[in-house]
């Protein structure tokens, strides 16, 4: 079966992401503010190759959010680290998150072959990475948002830093992390949301600090103390973040859906762990994969 565990969370605490979040700061201030952040959504988006062909989500649509953290080093064209698909049913007002982990094998087009879910983004870019994720749950994605991880610690200290409560005590990358509740600056929390060998739950562990520290940044941002940098965020965003959302259609999504982030349910898909020609997969039966697109189908308003 696939788990499921719901949250609710306080209102500041919004689970869309950080730029609808800035909007409605930047909103409260003045226009001078929300002038900059226009240019610098704009300065981020990113159109897929398919978008003019589709229809646009008219307000009060559940739509689909793909959230990609990517681990993009000099030299080299990266891979997802983390893997997330909201869906965000305005109607019911309801969200899930569902966690995909990165060794999930799945049958890339690209390469015309069975590979793990990670590697879609490296033979396809974030084309084929939407592509792949589609066809894995049988949904359609409508927008994504694609963070740079190695500069993921640039945001987290525009926003002055996150507190988490750290479970394990462990060593990664020089970085020392202790058990217990701790205020970190960006290069902790970078390994913070990176480590995985050390955890017992390995990626569902980690997706879970993910998570977490998602949940911290937009605390974080919605504070009236992260005003004062609001310029130091939009810097980061400009070099970390690429995404297809338009600026008119994050003010629709902060109107339209914010009742909906309230209800939060984390989906985990569970599998099993299993070498397959010599590499290492997180395997996942039709079984599970339809049942899980069944539950995602009823978010979304879809016909299974």
């Amino acid at each position: 079966m696939v788990k499921m565990r719901k949250r609710k969370l306080k209102k500041k605490n919004m689970m869309l992401f950080v730029l609808v979040l800035l909007i409605t700061a930047g909103s409260l201030v003045s226009y001078g503010i929300y002038r900059n952040v226009a240019q610098s959504i704009n300065s981020m988006y990113e159109p897929l190759h398919r978008d003019s062909e589709q229809k646009e989500t008219e307000p009060h649509d559940p739509i689909s959010i793909l959230l990609l953290g990517i681990d993009e080093r000099p030299g080299d064209k990266g891979r997802p680290d983390s893997m997330i698909v909201m869906t965000v049913n305005p109607k019911t007002k309801k969200t899930t998150m569902t966690s995909i982990p990165r060794d999930t094998r799945v049958f890339i087009r690209s390469k015309n072959d069975f590979s793990k879910m990670n590697s879609a983004y490296t033979y396809g870019g974030i084309e084929g990475t939407v592509q792949t994720v589609e066809q894995f749950l049988n949904i359609p994605i409508n927008y994504y948002i694609k963070i740079n991880m190695d500069g993921f610690k640039d945001i987290v200290d525009a926003v002055g830093g996150v507190t988490v409560n750290n479970r394990i005590d462990f060593t990664l990358e020089g970085v020392h992390l202790s058990k217990g509740k701790q205020h970190l600056d960006g290069k902790a929390a970078l390994t913070y949301a990176r480590m995985r060998k050390d955890d017992p739950r390995g990626d569902f562990g980690r997706q879970e600090r993910q998570r977490e520290i998602i949940n911290q940044i937009i605390h974080e941002g919605a504070q009236l103390k992260s005003l004062a940098n609001y310029q130091g965020i939009l810097t980061a965003l400009e070099k970390n973040v690429k995404t297809n959302l338009t600026l008119d259609k994050m003010i629709d999504i902060q109107s339209s859906y914010k009742e909906a982030v309230k209800d939060i349910k984390q989906i985990e898909i569970e599998g099993e762990n299993k070498k397959v020609d010599g590499l290492w997969y997180h395997l996942v039966t039709d079984e599970k994969r339809r049942e899980l697109s069944k539950k995602l189908h009823r978010q979304l308003n879809l016909n299974s």
